[in-house]
């Protein structure tokens, strides 16, 4: 990576920054698709396995992405959001997309993007968003690779989502919760139904176990669309998991085949269900559903599976880990797995919520298992006020501190934990509530090396 292609492509993120931001969506995918066409419809020359829900998305795309690179084949991979650098949005073979790529592809678009711009301007509509060029960009740099298959995760709910100008071959459906009811709806059916979009006609469908509600509209979608569908605990499912150094073993029920075994180097029973919703979308995939899985290329897939900031391992001597939990069914999967895959006595929260998500809702959660809370904001012109977390900690009855910033939050935080050596409780952190505050808090992890250990 040269510094020249380095600064090409940054100065897309800053005309991509110009836009309208990810929040501000509405019903018009129409509009990312007449940019597609103008390209001539780049999003149609690979396959693609079409990844929605409420928690678990990410994690799940990276297993996808994983064993299909493990069977040989050419892999994209589309996320939301980044944690520290736009193009981990856009990864090709496992890796981000290189800069002359997204650059290149940037050079491609942009007369197009012009082009709608202006229709949309001579219509008195507003112009393309940051979202839905950023999705145009990874269609064609995926396409210029050229790729096998491109994972593509949607970017909130499915039916209008940009993501959706892609015709999935199989849709994937990771659990449905609540979240983003202003844009989504305010019941799991509502949003279920929004999700339910992406399911194209005679595609494959593999589900997590869902509501009830959201599993009635699933099945109702699939047989509109003359689509076969399979869900967790009916089609396949987690048959064992139990803890190993570094992650867990996992047994799996897959539509075609019994894995037994199998070295998962996540942390938590919820990435065991991920694994397995992933093996069911890649056996739908490449056999219909109907062959299984080589053993050597399962294990060495799951083997390198990674999944920044979902309970990662950042800091030792005192343990700090780093999760994205950004609502409320997130920060419940995160606090199962802190009881199920550590042995600590006490957890320091460093907390850190974006306004526009349900803060008391994470709160109540991780108040369950909290020893301290140590609130903060986010760096984003979207977070919520330090002190409105502490006071909402607070009415929970959880001791807590109010702190400027990840920085001095994570120094208290560790400061706390390294303490605990003479304390009758061992301690440890975990730094949650935003993706935001987990970008920031990877970056500062590696600044400062919390994996030598705590310097006083």
């Amino acid at each position: 990576m040269s510094d020249a292609d380095r600064a090409r492509a940054d100065a897309v993120y800053a005309e991509l920054l110009k836009r309208q931001g990810e929040r501000w969506v509405q019903p018009r995918v129409e509009r990312t698709r007449r940019v597609l066409e103008l390209l001539d419809d780049p999003q149609r020359t690979y396959r693609v396995i079409h990844i929605t829900g409420t928690n678990g998305k990410t994690s799940t795309s990276r297993i996808i992405e994983s064993l299909l690179r493990a069977h040989g084949l050419r892999t994209g991979l589309f996320t939301s959001p980044h944690l520290e650098r736009f193009t981990e949005r856009i990864m090709i073979d496992g890796e981000p997309a290189p800069d002359a790529a997204v650059a290149d592809a940037w050079d491609e678009i942009a007369p197009f993007v012009d082009i709608v711009d202006a229709e949309l301007a001579s219509r008195d509509d507003a112009p393309l968003t940051f979202f839905e060029i950023l999705t145009v960009l990874a269609f064609v740099v995926a396409a210029d690779a050229p790729v096998d298959v491109l994972v593509l995760e949607v970017g909130m709910g499915g039916a209008w989502d940009s993501t959706n100008t892609a015709d999935g071959d199989v849709a994937v459906f990771a659990p449905i919760d609540i979240d983003h009811a202003d844009r989504l709806g305010d019941t799991i059916a509502e949003i279920a139904t929004v999700k339910s979009g992406i399911i194209k006609d005679g595609a494959a469908v593999v589900s997590s176990r869902q509501p009830a509600e959201a599993e009635r509209v699933l099945r109702a979608a699939a047989a509109a669309k003359g689509a076969t569908i399979a869900f967790e605990g009916e089609g396949f499912a987690l048959v064992d998991q139990r803890l190993a150094v570094g992650g867990q073993q996992i047994s799996v029920r897959g539509l075609a085949g019994t894995y037994d075994e199998e070295y998962l180097p996540l942390y938590g029973a919820h990435q065991g269900r991920n694994a397995a919703l992933a093996i069911a979308a890649v056996e739908s995939l490449i056999g219909g559903g109907s062959r299984s899985i080589a053993t050597d290329v399962l294990s060495e897939a799951l083997g390198q599976v990674t999944s920044p900031g979902r309970l990662q391992l950042v800091g030792a001597a005192p343990t700090v880990l780093v999760d994205a939990a950004h609502n409320p069914h997130g920060a419940r999967a995160l606090v199962s797995a802190l009881r199920e895959s550590f042995d600590f006595d006490e957890w320091g929260i460093v907390l850190g919520i974006l306004a526009d998500k349900d803060a008391a809702g994470i709160v109540a959660e991780l108040a369950t298992v909290a020893a301290h809370v140590f609130a903060t904001a986010p760096d984003s012109e979207r977070a919520n006020d330090a002190d409105t977390i502490a006071d909402l900690v607070e009415a929970a009855g959880i001791p807590v501190t109010v702190h400027r910033d990840v920085a001095d939050a994570a120094e208290a935080a560790r400061e706390w934990a390294a303490g605990s050596d003479q304390a009758p409780h061992r301690r440890a952190v975990v730094i949650a509530g935003s993706v935001v505050l987990a970008g920031e808090a990877l970056a500062l992890a590696a600044a400062e090396d919390w994996k030598s250990g705590w310097e006083s």
